[in-house]
C-alpha cells in the first residue's frame, strides 16, 4: 500500500466539490494536494495533474486534493483555538493529512486506479448521530505520542469511536477516513458525489469485499488519516466546567460524526495504476519521483476567504454555532 505525507497547502472556507463556485463556502477545510485548488473546479475544464505547478504530497505526479473539516477546541472562556494537526511516524512535512491507497487483497481482482476527472465524497457534514453515517470514518485517542494503542484496523474494534473522544488523551486523536472501494465503471462523479461509488458486499476492513453488481470495478482504497496533537489543551482548567465536550469540527459539530473527506483525483498519467500494479509499500515506489519535505512545505496557494483560522477566536470560522444533536 501507499503510505504518504501530504502537508497543509492552505486552510480555507470553500469548497469546489460540495459548493462550486461559492465563497465563502458553508465552513473552513484543511486542504492538502495540489495548488491548482481554487473555489471552481469544473471537471470538463480543470485537471489538477496538469493545472497545478507543485504539491505538497511526498510523490510528485500526485497532483489531487484531499480535504476534510478541521478541529477546534472550545474553551471555558468560549473561545476557540485551532487544533494542529501532527505528521504522522515515520514522514516528514507540516501538519496535513495521511494519505493511503491500498490494493485489495490477492483473489478481488485487479485494481482500477481513479480515471481523470473522478472526485468523490464520504461523510456528511450534518449528522450529529450515528443514524446514516457511512462506513470506516472514526476517532482514536492514543494515550502516548509514541500512537498507543497502536495497531488493528480503524473503525473495526474497541480502540476507535465515531464519535470524538471526549476525555484528555495523552498522545492525540486519530481520525480516519475510508472511501469506497467499488465504481460503477462509468461516472466520473454523481450529483452527491457518491452514488457512483459503493462499499463492498461484506467486508470489515474495505478492501477484502467483493464489490457488488451494481458496481462491479475495483478501485483502490483511498483512506484519510489526519493526527490531531490535542496535547496542548490537556489543561482541566481550560475544560468547560460543566463537563460537555470540548472539541468540535469547524462546520459546529461537537460529536463526531459530522466529519467528512473530499477527493478530486490529479495523478499524472499512469502513475498510480504503476503503482497499484506494483503494489509499492510506503512513500517510495519504482518509477515514481519523490520529493522532500523542504520542497513540499514550500508549495502553498493564498486563501481565497480572508479570515483568521488559528490562534484564541471568539467564534468558529463563518459563524457556526456549535450542536450535539
Amino acid at each position: 500500500m501507499l503510505r504518504f505525507q501530504c502537508s497543509q497547502l492552505v486552510f480555507d472556507r470553500i469548497d469546489p466539490l460540495v459548493q462550486p463556485g461559492v465563497a465563502p463556502a458553508a465552513h473552513m477545510h484543511q486542504i492538502v494536494g495540489g495548488n491548482s485548488f481554487n473555489v471552481s473546479m469544473p471537471s470538463a475544464t480543470l485537471d489538477p495533474a496538469t493545472a497545478s505547478t507543485c504539491t505538497t504530497c511526498d510523490f510528485v505526479d500526485d497532483l489531487s486534493n484531499y480535504w476534510t473539516a478541521n478541529l477546534y477546541f472550545r474553551a471555558r472562556n468560549n473561545t476557540f483555538q485551532r487544533v494542529p494537526q501532527m505528521v504522522n511516524l515515520g514522514l516528514r512535512g507540516r501538519e496535513g493529512v495521511t494519505v493511503y491507497y491500498i490494493p485489495p487483497y490477492d483473489g478481488v481482482g485487479r485494481v482500477t486506479a481513479f480515471p481523470k476527472g473522478f472526485r468523490m465524497l464520504v461523510g456528511d457534514p450534518g449528522l450529529r448521530g450515528e443514524q446514516g453515517m457511512q462506513r470506516q470514518i472514526c476517532h482514536r485517542c492514543f494515550t502516548t505520542m509514541e500512537q498507543e494503542p497502536f495497531g488493528g484496523a480503524p473503525c473495526v474494534g474497541p480502540m476507535d469511536t465515531f464519535e470524538l473522544p471526549s476525555k484528555m488523551c495523552g498522545g492525540g486523536i486519530r481520525t480516519t477516513i475510508t472511501f469506497p472501494t467499488c465504481w460503477d465503471g462509468k461516472n466520473l462523479d454523481s450529483p452527491n458525489h457518491k452514488d457512483h461509488v459503493a462499499y463492498p458486499v461484506s467486508s470489515t476492513f474495505e478492501r477484502g469485499g467483493r464489490c457488488p453488481a451494481s458496481h462491479p470495478v475495483p478501485v483502490p482504497q483511498l483512506m484519510y488519516e489526519v493526527m490531531w496533537d490535542t496535547t496542548p489543551f490537556n489543561d482541566a482548567s481550560l475544560w468547560p466546567e460543566d463537563g460537555s465536550q470540548p472539541f468540535t469540527y469547524s462546520m459546529g459539530d461537537g460529536t463526531g460524526y459530522g466529519q467528512h473527506g473530499d477527493y478530486i483525483f490529479g495523478w499524472k498519467d499512469g502513475a498510480l495504476q504503476k503503482a497499484m500494479d506494483q503494489r509499492c509499500f510506503g512513500n517510495t515506489c519504482r518509477g515514481l519521483e519523490t520529493q522532500s519535505a523542504d520542497v513540499s512545505t514550500s508549495c502553498s496557494v493564498p486563501q481565497a476567504v480572508q479570515e483568521p483560522v488559528s490562534g484564541w477566536l471568539e467564534e468558529l470560522p463563518g459563524g457556526m454555532a456549535v450542536t450535539y444533536q
